[in-house]
């Protein structure tokens, strides 16, 4: 065979590959659609509103019965990485009000970010606007504002103490009380008399009560223990709390899994006498529940007092009279309940749930209500559809919630309370060039760890791929304590990665993502796995056996499996580079907690009995142990204004990679966060860590 036919062949057969793996769209453009967050309603009125980020550019939104048509009443038009907050609407309807700036998916939420490299320096203010659209108002430089019943004033705590400013602006703000400690979970009483709030003092936390400024503080059953979540009785008279105890005691093993013990406590606010109404099974399960929202302590109408609990081993809602007894369960089964809203007349609970009758739905969410009283629940938005976030107007009529498929990306979305036809709000505003009908549907999978644990995760398969063997991707979410779902997430970092996922199913890979051990959806055994994180690392055998699936696939190339994550994802991928080079081709390492020596601190006066081999598991999780077999091409990127996890933890990584002569990749930005608050910069991280994966797996 001559030089020519060769080069026709070898020419042919770069043309067919080329069209198996074409790219159809870009990252930016299946990240272009608006993003909603911060969805809220009103306490009286049919009103709703909610954030859109189109393409970085933050505006406050808002609707109303009886067609709920989107107006937009702020005008932000720069990619400046401002993220709006805190968004309420006042009891009257005519003001929204919101906080601008910070990042309150990290610690030091209320320090401004400035990832648009402004050189006047951002803030973090408090600004009213009219629901009817008008001048905003910037109030202070402050957080977490809360309007008044009245709704003539907001107050806020500043340096841990309590303000307080008219709505409009037209008033300073001025110190509304003193109280020792840090001032936080502020409430009004239904009336708007009075104020109950949290005091913590570090290892012990108080209620209190403020009325008026001729009157001291009413402390409500002081004790030395760590009292939280005031929630006023519907009369005004009472009020219910979750009590912890405090913090300290002899120091117990680092392994041992303990009981987190808490009761829930009733108090009468004027004669100071109380009682504990019920308490938490003094199991694992009952601990103090870790899911969003903590306990979701609500005084609910027929004196009725609705938590949440793990005690059965799924997080479920109970309720129980709040003169005590027996609780009863209001959700059982086998699925979590998340997202919980009270409604305005106190009779029904509405939530997010993972369940239905399809079993696939233990990997989606639904909008589901429950009375207060009674264990008879009702999914409202069954379907393959993603739900989240619902509301519940003030006049108890209407549900707003967030609302994505597998395909269209999340958008506001309401109902009647009881159910019923689903009309989308601003689907308009989803650009022309988003490549809606060219993405696909993620299948549910499950597959065994080596130690028998079931794994969960989403398989997003390219069309058109051809019966050639491909490359593939295993995607690790962050958290831990997230789950990814089967349609585009209604978490803004998450629903970027579900982009990217289906932008490499689009280049040609097949992309597994997987849910892990210590993530939720799957129970409290799977949430609160033995060995995990610090302690052994035990979660990493599913992102290992992930790979190892994938590599078992015909239709998979097993020597080009690549991954990527971020955060505690992040972790797992730089423990898969270590430890399993010759599974893993390739790798991306977002902002990955790489060194888990940085976390070790003994901080009690007394050693732990089994602090040595502590440290000794710790080095044994940490990724850094294994560079010596750390040998498979990695890309590094991180934020360097990053609060959830050290930008240090990948200028060590680099460190030692540079000091070993291994040769890396990576991407740093300055300036901006955790959750990539400038959009701009999300792309540029899809599409470096896209372009990494597709050079290292996908190059002849």
């Amino acid at each position: 065979m001559n030089k020519k036919v060769l080069f026709l062949i070898k020419t042919y057969l770069i043309l067919i590959s080329s069209q198996l793996y074409s790219q159809t769209f870009t990252v930016e453009s299946v990240l272009s659609y608006p993003f909603p967050t911060e969805l809220t309603s009103s306490p009286s009125w049919s009103k709703i509103a909610w954030t859109f980020n189109e393409q970085g550019r933050r505006n406050i939104y808002v609707a109303e019965a009886p067609d709920f048509t989107p107006r937009k009443i702020t005008d932000y038009t720069k990619d400046d990485g401002q993220e709006l907050t805190s968004i309420s609407i006042s009891a009257d309807g005519k003001w929204v009000v919101f906080v601008r700036g910070g990042d309150h998916s990290g610690s030091n939420s209320s320090m401004p970010v400035n990832a648009a490299f402004d050189p006047i320096a951002a803030k973090v203010q408090i600004i009213s606007v009219p629901f009817e659209g008008g001048k905003s108002n910037i109030l202070v430089e402050a957080d977490e504002p809360i309007i008044s019943p009245a709704s003539d004033r907001i107050i806020f705590a500043k340096g841990g103490q309590v303000m307080s400013m008219a709505i409009d602006g037209s008033s300073a703000a001025k110190p509304l009380f003193y109280a020792r400690g840090t001032t936080g979970s502020l409430s009004y009483s239904p009336d708007g008399t009075k104020i109950a709030f949290v005091s913590s003092r570090g290892d012990h936390s108080f209620i209190g009560v403020f009325t008026d400024e001729q009157n001291p503080i009413n402390w409500i059953l002081p004790a030395f223990s760590r009292d939280s979540s005031p929630r006023w009785s519907p009369d005004g008279k009472s009020l219910a709390f979750v009590r912890m105890p405090g913090t300290g005691g002899k120091t117990d093993s680092i392994f041992a899994r303990r009981h987190q013990p808490w009761t829930i406590w009733t108090a009468d606010i004027e004669s100071g006498n109380g009682q504990a109404v019920w308490k938490a099974p003094e199991t694992l399960e009952g601990s103090v529940p870790p899911t969003h929202g903590g306990t979701n302590l609500h005084w609910a109408a027929g004196n009725r007092i609705v938590f949440v609990s793990y005690q059965d081993g799924w997080p479920h809602l109970y309720s129980v009279d709040a003169n005590g007894g027996k609780e009863l369960l209001l959700t059982p089964g086998s699925f979590m309940v998340e997202q919980i809203r009270l409604s305005n007349d106190k009779k029904w609970l509405v939530f997010a749930a993972n369940a239905g009758k399809d079993p696939s739905d233990i990997d989606r969410r639904h909008i589901v209500k429950v009375p207060v009283d009674r264990a008879q629940m009702k999914i409202l938005t069954p379907g393959d559809g993603i739900e989240a976030y619902p509301v519940i107007t003030g006049d108890n009529n209407t549900i707003a919630f967030l609302s994505s498929t597998a395909q269209r990306p999340l958008l506001p979305a309401i109902m009647k309370f009881d159910g019923g036809p689903v009309k989308l709000l601003g689907e308009n505003l989803i650009p022309a060039g988003f490549p809606e009908s060219q993405l696909v549907t993620p299948k549910h999978v499950t597959f065994k760890a080596p130690d028998g644990q079931t794994v969960y995760g989403q398989l997003f398969e390219p069309k058109n791929a051809g019966k050639g063997k491909r490359p593939a991707v295993v995607y690790v979410h962050g958290g831990p304590q997230r789950q990814m779902v089967l349609g585009w997430h209604f978490m803004d970092y998450y629903s970027i990665d579900y982009g990217l996922n289906q932008y490499l199913a689009n280049l040609g890979f097949t992309v597994l993502s997987v849910n892990y051990r210590l993530g939720i959806g799957y129970g409290y055994k799977f949430q609160r796995a033995l060995n995990a994180g610090a302690m052994g690392a035990s979660e990493y055998q599913d992102v290992k056996a992930a790979g190892e699936w994938l590599a078992n696939q015909p239709n998979i190339d097993a020597n080009k499996i690549g991954i990527y994550g971020g955060s505690y994802g992040g972790y797992l991928v730089a423990l898969a580079l270590g430890r399993d080079s010759k599974l893993f081709a390739a790798g991306v390492d977002i902002h990955g907690v790489n060194n888990r020596f940085s976390n070790y601190n003994q901080t009690s006066r007394e050693e732990a009995p089994d602090a040595e081999l502590y440290k000794a598991t710790v080095e044994k999780s940490s990724p850094v142990s294994y560079i010596d077999t750390w040998t498979s091409p990695t890309l590094i990127i991180h934020a360097d204004d990053d609060r959830n996890v050290n930008f240090s933890q990948s200028v060590d990584l680099a460190r030692r990679f540079e000091d070993k002569k291994f040769e890396f990749e990576y991407l740093a930005i300055p300036d901006d966060t955790h959750h990539w608050m400038k959009y701009s910069n999300g792309v540029k991280v899809s599409e470096v860590t896209a372009e990494f994966l597709q050079r290292k797996l996908m190059a002849k």
